[in-house]
């Protein structure tokens, strides 16, 4: 199985402009996201994919893999996609270039599923244990079928009760991996689809253009920089565990 790992890196952040480049501790958000990554695969698999000199530069300073995407890509997915234009594999593995400190396992994780469940889309997931996460409408919930597929996420607090209390849920981890024709499907598709646009959740596209998407058990240690709150979560954690 050919694989290559890519990690989008937009500039532009609406809600962290310049997010990519953000010192955390002496390196930026981008190159932790890839130092993460070639814990666990070889660094010449990995990939970011940018549409911004200032990104390029950085990655061709310190010697990561970097390639030039179209500015009008709407989401990472379609980054990806462009990628797979120019780099044939039989699997692309996405790590949203905001996950400092996910755990490298994770991609293993995926690798494996990905040789069980061969063809398909796969998205990591984890428990939520903090009624707080389960309440940000920057963390997108899953919902899953019995047998781990997906049945649908939202930035709202789901699965719930009538009253709206917090019993249990899951939360979406930014580690996904799309067989090609997925990848064509989707970047095929003109606009973002109806859902996608409305929770502003870009795997809601597979499920609106008909797909399954497998949901792998991933750790919880990942957080995903989306605010400058969140920024200061990663360096509290930076500053007490040393294994990431």
């Amino acid at each position: 199985m050919r694989l290559i790992v890519v990690i989008p890196a937009r500039y532009r952040s609406s809600r962290l402009p310049g997010k990519p480049l953000i010192d955390i501790m002496g390196e930026t958000l981008v190159r932790r996201t890839y130092l993460q990554c070639i814990k666990a695969i070889a660094p010449e698999l990995v990939y970011v994919a940018t549409d911004d000199e200032r990104i390029k530069a950085h990655c061709d300073a310190n010697g990561m893999n970097v390639i030039m995407t179209s500015p009008d890509c709407a989401t990472g997915t379609d980054r990806v996609a462009e990628v797979a234009q120019q780099i044939e594999a039989d699997l692309y593995i996405n790590v949203q270039g905001d996950e400092p400190i996910f755990n490298p396992d994770d991609i293993t994780a995926v690798i494996e599923a990905a040789r069980e469940f061969p063809g398909q889309i796969l998205n990591g997931y984890c428990p939520i244990e903090d009624e707080a996460l389960f309440r940000s409408p920057t963390i997108p919930k899953v919902v899953l079928r019995p047998d781990g597929r997906l049945l649908y996420m939202s930035r709202n607090g789901v699965p719930s009760t009538k009253t709206f209390a917090f019993v249990r849920s899951w939360r979406q981890i930014c580690i996904y991996a799309f067989p090609p024709d997925a990848l064509r499907a989707f970047s095929a598709t003109p606009t973002k689809t109806p859902l996608e646009q409305l929770e502003d959740i870009e795997i809601l596209r597979f499920l609106e253009l008909g797909y399954e998407v497998r949901m792998v058990p991933m750790s919880s240690h990942s957080i995903a920089v989306d605010t400058p709150e969140d920024v200061d979560r990663v360096l509290a954690v930076l500053r007490n565990q040393t294994q990431y």
